[in-house]
């Protein structure tokens, strides 16, 4: 699997980017933001998500891991492809669309092109438990907040613990305590789970 790739970035458009590294020229599917982020710049690093299938194999690209993360949470809904999943990236922000699924506002999402009231429903029914919606307070961290629990989460499931039990925790621990940082919020989650 390919984490990231940095190198100079030879073409862009709001669609793709073509980024040379190592004599090796890597065409990456990007969305509009990544897009709106990257230009007028010579080189660049992206996050990538490989989709590998018998006939084709692409690159994903995002400038943030909050982009990543909610653009691999799109694809795990049915329904939702990679190409639908980049559209709407490229309509709305990661925390608009994370906004969008808590707070179950079916209409923002059926507004983003491709995007039927069907699929809207499904994705907020599949994602309103992974998106860190906190079931007891139902607030919305800020976006520091949200990237400071996306690595405690990511490290602590990593780890081998449900993903429930994490969310239940994490969203404690940050109501509690506002300033931790990801290691002060691993350490403190170790212990109670």
């Amino acid at each position: 699997m390919i984490e990231y790739i940095k190198g100079k970035i030879t073409a862009l458009t709001p669609t793709y980017v073509i980024i040379e590294t190592g004599g090796l020229g890597y065409f990456v599917n990007i969305s509009l933001s990544s897009y709106s982020r990257l230009d007028s710049m010579p080189e660049c690093s992206l996050l990538i998500h490989e989709v590998i299938r018998e006939d084709t194999h692409l690159l994903f690209g995002f400038s943030s891991e909050a982009e990543r993360n909610i653009f691999r949470l799109l694809i795990s809904v049915s329904g939702v492809g990679a190409n639908t999943a980049r559209m709407m990236l490229s309509s709305v922000e990661a925390v608009g669309i994370e906004t969008a699924i808590m707070k179950s506002d079916v209409n923002m999402l059926k507004g983003i092109k491709g995007i039927g009231a069907k699929t809207a429903q499904r994705i907020i029914v599949d994602l309103k438990d992974k998106v860190g919606k906190s079931a007891e307070a139902g607030e919305i961290f800020d976006q520091e907040g949200n990237t400071i629990r996306e690595e405690a989460f990511t490290a602590l499931v990593m780890l081998g613990f449900p993903k429930s039990s994490v969310n239940k925790t994490i969203d404690k621990l940050m109501r509690e305590e506002r300033n931790l940082t990801v290691e002060q919020l691993i350490k403190k989650a170790l212990k109670i789970l």
